[in-house]
């Protein structure tokens, strides 16, 4: 008609098509998350009413709702924990939910899966003080071997035993842990698809100490010895260094709070134990903590491939010292050695650049011990 074809603003062109995709290395980006669980069947939702293991958070959110409906003289709005099944059954046909016998031929596909069912694509990201799960049969006996701490160990069931699985229980029981069973399903929940092979140690966060209270009780000896890290992030040479500085008489190692490794499992493991023998203190701002050191008599020494002094020239190695070593591939931070009051190399004839960070800070530590015990 004459009055619609005549508007403003009307289309000259014929709308777009559906877009076409792709059959290529990026078709399953179209394929989406799937389809979104229902409340009572997400973990981490207050109405969660799954069979599975009740998440900590899930409990707090639930038990927060109780307390709130009482105060207001109403029904709670929380889930019923263990009255729905949300695993992925075996018996009504493969990768079918259980109860759901025949779906594949309403259209549902089989998915081949068992354990719990989760959200398609979704991930919780753990607190930053929540106990730390360390897996592998390997890693976890030489974590039990060197005293780390830990609070629980999990067993998948049918498990077959071998000998580093029967140390595992032998050194869990003698040392108190409590050993849980689970199936094999959560564990690989828990572990968000890590390979366990069928075993988890749980270790607690670390306890760090507050760094004003390290300084002073390292001031009570006659040389205190302290090593800084600017930037390490890798954990098993957070853990060499606290060894060295256990072997060579530090009272204490600080480390950024961030951009930096913390003690994980992984530091205890690769530390030997010393962690627990060795304080250790997260600061906020490294730059400001070695100032503070520098007011209480130390001298802040960083360890550098271009440094002004030899090692073996280091003279201030006997009186108070700060050994800061940088971080596996930049070294010290600009702030950070315009900071030191000397930077020192590490003489080596070959071509090598430098020293791995770990293995840096133990010669320098080795040379600061061998130079104290000449003057006394």
């Amino acid at each position: 008609m004459a009055g619609n074809s005549q508007r403003r603003g009307r289309r000259l062109t014929p709308k777009a098509g559906a877009p076409k995709g792709t059959g290529g290395k990026n078709k399953d980006s179209l394929a989406g998350r799937g389809k979104t669980l229902p409340a009572d069947e997400r973990p981490w939702h207050k109405g969660y009413s799954g069979t599975e293991k009740l998440p900590q958070r899930t409990a707090w959110k639930q038990d927060k709702e109780l307390r709130a409906a009482t105060e207001e003289g109403r029904a709670p709005k929380i889930g019923k924990p263990g009255t729905k099944d949300t695993t992925w059954g075996k018996g009504g046909g493969r990768g079918v939910p259980a109860g759901r016998a025949g779906a594949s031929s309403r259209g549902v596909r089989p998915t081949g899966r068992t354990g719990p069912r989760v959200a398609p694509g979704r991930k919780s990201n753990p607190a930053k003080d929540s106990p730390e799960l360390l897996v592998g049969r390997n890693p976890v006996l030489e974590a039990l071997r060197t005293q780390v701490p830990a609070t629980a160990l999990y067993i998948a069931q049918g498990l077959e035993s071998d000998d580093r699985l029967n140390e595992i229980n032998r050194t869990a029981a003698d040392r108190g842990i409590a050993l849980l069973e689970i199936s094999r399903a959560e564990l690989d929940r828990m572990t968000g698809g890590v390979l366990h092979q069928g075993v988890g140690l749980q270790v607690p966060p670390f306890a760090y100490q507050p760094f004003e209270d390290m300084v002073a009780a390292s001031m009570e000896h006659t040389a205190p010895l302290l090593v800084a890290l600017d930037g390490v992030t890798d954990p098993r040479n957070l853990g060499a260094v606290i060894r060295s500085a256990a072997a060579f008489g530090a009272q204490g190692v600080f480390v950024p709070e961030r951009r930096a490794a913390g003690i994980t499992a992984t530091a205890w493991r690769t530390s030997a134990g010393a962690a627990a023998r060795v304080p250790v203190a997260q600061v906020t701002n490294l730059t400001r903590s070695l100032k503070a050191c520098k007011d209480a008599g130390f001298m802040v020494v960083g360890l550098d491939a271009d440094g002004d002094t030899d090692l073996y020239n280091l003279e201030a190695a006997v009186g108070p010292l700060v050994v800061v070593v940088g971080s596996e591939g930049r070294g010290l931070s600009r702030l950070v050695g315009e900071t030191c009051d000397l930077t020192v190399s590490i003489p080596m004839i070959s071509e090598v650049e430098s020293l791995n960070a770990s293995v840096a800070a133990a010669v320098a530590l080795a040379e600061v011990t061998r130079r104290r015990a000449a003057e006394s």
